[in-house]
């Protein structure tokens, strides 16, 4: 029986589905120089924006191209996770949930096998050859503290003392031809792996895919458990192992198809300011500070090669759909598991960076339903961490519609009684309230919000004055060239 092949993760195999599907946009002539990033951003504001290839780049020869607004659909993020083609967010939060936890219990039987050669090396810096300013590197904002090659990038490192490989995405500075900046922030895998190698005084080794099927660096920003390779959960996802090639200056591992991968150390001591950069939730809430430098030894690309952007801005921005939808999923699983009946759908509003404002919709079954849906959607495991505002409404609203729910908070509360106040719980020092919180620890308060009709009076509230939602679908197909 001959040993798997594995997936390449080619990023070019899942652009033609995108292509096929008709949500790819090809861009030519834009600057590196803020313009890019300006247009993605722009972009992205639609109600379904295409993925944007861009290509003849100011500056650079054609060829070097930049890839941005990958997850940023429906469609696309669902044949991300082989998950087949959805157009819906919602019909995509359910097949989603429970997926997480099969794919964890999975992952072992996934590991990542290696392939003597791939399309990554068709071409190779090396040495004194080195020039990472050949790649299109966008200067994403005005305010940003430099270019950054590494947005939809996946850092590899590997243990310490163990043979535990981590990909993670970190955000990768350019620094000059041959060094780049790395932030990893503290407590997260790369950092407690990057922390033993400086303890002992050893060069920590890297390297950093730049660009590769969408589906490897939407995995390694997730957590997953320590100790697990991601490579292991994209293997379970895939239904098949990743293959992989190993780099020839530090031994590490990335998948065979990739399209840029920097390969270097960082060494102990070497550091330089960084940032500043943004954050999911739009706002830079950090300044330029010191970070690991990584001195870039060799590098190895595709012919064309592809840079996988994902940077963040005020939402709704790249990669905001994507983590609406994989945090909608997971809180919707946390409702149901603590015992809330009849929940009907959750949505992780991407304006909160999908976390600071959280809806779900219920179907009421008795006094006080709205109240414990609204509080364990605030303080599970899931949502604690800087869920700011959490709103419960009827299942006649749709969560994810924004201007539904704020109907249903102007009309069907009462500010004394349905909004509770949880005050101390669990902040963070990356939330941009963080200047006015009241004290030492990270703590802030939250709200919980019942948009409910009253329970007690269900039977004499007002009728909703509109179409009915049978009438409105049987209007649709009838007068759909003008609907």
């Amino acid at each position: 029986m001959s040993a798997p092949q594995g997936n390449p993760l080619d990023l070019r195999a899942w652009l033609e589905d995108v292509r096929r599907l008709g949500e790819l946009k090809e861009v030519r002539g834009a600057d590196w120089n803020l313009e890019l990033g300006a247009i993605s951003e722009v972009s992205v504001r639609k109600a379904l924006p295409p993925a944007l290839l861009f290509d003849e780049i100011v500056g650079y020869p054609k060829g070097f191209r930049v890839l941005t607004c990958s997850t940023a659909s429906p469609a696309r993020l669902s044949s991300i996770l082989r998950l087949g083609v959805e157009t819906s967010h919602h019909a995509l939060v359910q097949k989603l949930r429970g997926m997480p936890r099969t794919w964890q219990a999975e992952a072992p039987r996934y590991a990542p096998v290696e392939t003597p050669t791939g399309a990554v090396f068709e071409n190779v810096q090396e040495a004194g050859g080195v020039d990472l300013e050949a790649f299109p590197s966008p200067l994403w904002h005005e305010k940003d503290g430099g270019r950054y090659i590494g947005t939809g990038c996946c850092v590899v490192t590997r243990d310490y003392d163990s043979d535990w490989v981590n990909v993670g995405t970190y955000r990768v500075q350019l620094h000059d031809r041959n060094h780049v900046g790395l932030d990893m922030v503290p407590g997260k895998h790369g950092a407690i792996q990057y922390d033993k190698y400086m303890k002992a005084g050893k060069p920590f080794p890297v390297a950093i895919v730049l660009g590769c099927d969408p589906l490897g660096y939407l995995i390694s920003g997730i957590e997953v458990p320590f100790g697990m390779c991601e490579y292991n959960y994209i293997g379970a996802i895939l239904g098949e192992p990743v293959a992989v090639v190993k780099g020839h200056v530090t031994g590490l591992p990335f998948p065979a198809a990739s399209e840029i991968v920097l390969e270097g150390w960082a060494q102990p001591g070497d550091q330089r300011t960084e940032g500043p950069f943004g954050e999911f939730h739009g706002y830079y809430p950090g300044k330029a500070h010191a970070a690991p430098v990584v001195t870039v030894e060799r590098v190895y690309y595709r012919s064309d090669p592809i840079l996988l952007g994902s940077p963040p801005a005020k939402p709704p921005n790249d990669y905001s759909y994507s983590k609406a939808v994989m945090r909608s999923a997971l809180l919707f699983d946390a409702l149901t598991a603590a015992g809330v009946p009849d929940v009907q759908a959750v949505w992780a509003h991407e304006i909160g960076g999908a976390r600071m404002f959280n809806v779900v919709a219920i179907r009421q079954r008795y006094a006080g339903h709205a109240k414990q849906a609204g509080h364990i959607l605030s303080q599970c495991g899931v949502g604690a961490y800087m869920s700011r505002y959490s709103v419960v409404v009827d299942e006649d609203i749709d969560p994810s519609d924004l201007q539904e729910v704020m109907w249903a908070v102007a009309t069907r509360t009462d500010p004394e009684v349905d909004i509770d106040i949880i005050r101390r719980g669990m902040g963070s020092k990356n939330d941009p309230m963080f200047v006015a919180y009241r004290y030492a620890a990270p703590y802030s308060s939250k709200a919980v919000i019942d948009a409910c009709r009253p329970y007690d009076h269900l039977e004499e509230f007002p009728d909703v004055a509109e179409a009915s939602r049978e009438l409105v679908e049987k209007v649709r197909a009838k007068w759909k060239d003008i609907l």
